[in-house]
């Protein structure tokens, strides 16, 4: 069995995999825009690794998204994995894909904050542990509105005893507030961010974080803006800064997604961060967060990845929070001496910014759609 680099010639065939495994499946310029990722050419990493078929065409596929990292202005990469995708013609390729993911050089960390259930026991097998140890298998969430979710879990569970429906059914929890610009009543001291100039409050509060001596994954104002610069993003994330006066103290990221057809809309953060001299930052956002949801369509607010650290942080937010997840969707393998223990992770380490279902919207404008079935093996790294 052998592992290639993926090319961009190969991108309609991953987009039929992604299709085949009802994944959300990328526009090409929406692959283009990974492969162009600047810090992957800075470390001249591959893209991703396909397995051939008989046929000649991708199998099966594992994605490598490179993020840079600063360290007290050192410059630091890691790898995450995403989007394993194996069909029956290359069955057993993903422990060739992971062991290739694994043997990259260059990055001081090889991880993923977004495996399946179903990937899960593959981490283990390849020297990936468990990572953060204490939160590794929690994901964190604050409903507000709870009669749509009971609604979903109804569904599902009918969909459990009659998945033939599926393909015919459309896409359930659309509302008219989907991809408008709501007003919104945030907290004091929350605004939403329109500026990511260089030079900005913002600039100068991601500098003031560099500084704190942690491993923080690289937010400078050119990278949220090519971040933020996807072609297959349906809605502008949103962006709150907590301030005292004119010098922000925290920031959230957050994007609307739809999981799949028969899932309500999620207000999904990105990333949650504040200096550490002010405990007030991240309670105020998380409550701005919250207080938008509804206005945006949202059925809810989920954090997907945590740390201890920002579970403490998160102050009577934590207490309040609903528990999902239960396994282990966090792992790592560390590949250089780096104080990794500085490091608090946020979604946006990970490829939830990449790999989430955008809204089902057309200039705006909610549609219908369709989710093909398929029968591929399919786990996210």
């Amino acid at each position: 069995m052998t592992v290639r680099e993926i090319r961009q010639a190969d991108y309609p065939a991953v987009q039929a995999l992604h299709r085949g495994v009802g994944w959300p499946q990328r526009s090409l310029a929406g692959w283009r825009w990974l492969d162009d990722n600047p810090a992957r050419h800075e470390i001249g990493a591959p893209a991703g690794w396909v397995v051939d078929g008989p046929d000649g065409q991708p199998a099966a596929h594992l994605g490598n998204m490179i993020h840079r990292f600063d360290l007290d202005g050192r410059s630091l990469y890691g790898a995450t994995g995403y989007s394993i995708i194996v069909t029956p013609e290359a069955k057993g390729a993903s422990r060739a894909l992971i062991k290739t993911f694994l043997a990259q050089t260059g990055i001081f960390a090889a991880y993923t904050l977004n495996a399946n259930s179903r990937s899960q026991p593959l981490y283990a097998h390849h020297g990936m542990v468990p990572w953060p140890q204490a939160t590794h298998a929690l994901k964190l969430s604050w409903r507000v509105a709870p009669l749509t979710l009971l609604a979903g879990r109804a569904l599902r569970g009918l969909l459990k005893i009659a998945p033939g429906l599926a393909p015919s059914m459309g896409e359930w929890f659309l509302n008219d507030r989907l991809g408008r610009t709501p007003r919104l009543r945030l907290p004091n001291g929350v605004s939403v961010l329109t500026s990511l100039r260089d030079g900005s409050p913002y600039d100068r509060f991601h500098k003031a974080l560099a500084r704190e001596g942690r491993l923080l994954g690289d937010r400078r104002p050119e990278t949220l803006r090519r971040r933020l610069s996807d072609p297959d993003l349906t809605t502008a994330p949103l962006i709150l800064a907590h301030r005292r006066g004119d010098v922000i103290t925290g920031y959230a990221l957050a994007m609307m997604a739809k999981a799949s057809i028969i899932e309500a809309p999620v207000l999904e953060i990105i990333d949650l961060e504040a200096l550490a001299w002010d405990d007030e930052a991240i309670p105020a956002l998380m409550s701005g967060l919250i207080a938008a949801a509804r206005p945006m369509g949202a059925a809810k607010v989920r954090l997907q990845a945590t740390t201890p650290r920002l579970q403490t942080r998160l102050g009577v937010h934590a207490s309040t929070a609903v528990t999902e997840g239960g396994w282990g969707h966090c792992h790592a393998q560390f590949m250089m001496d780096v104080p990794y223990d500085l490091w608090s992770p946020t979604p946006y380490d990970g490829d939830y910014a990449a790999c989430l279902r955008p809204l089902p919207l057309v200039e705006g404008r909610v549609r219908r759609a369709r989710v093909g079935a398929g029968r591929s093996e399919a786990s996210k790294v």
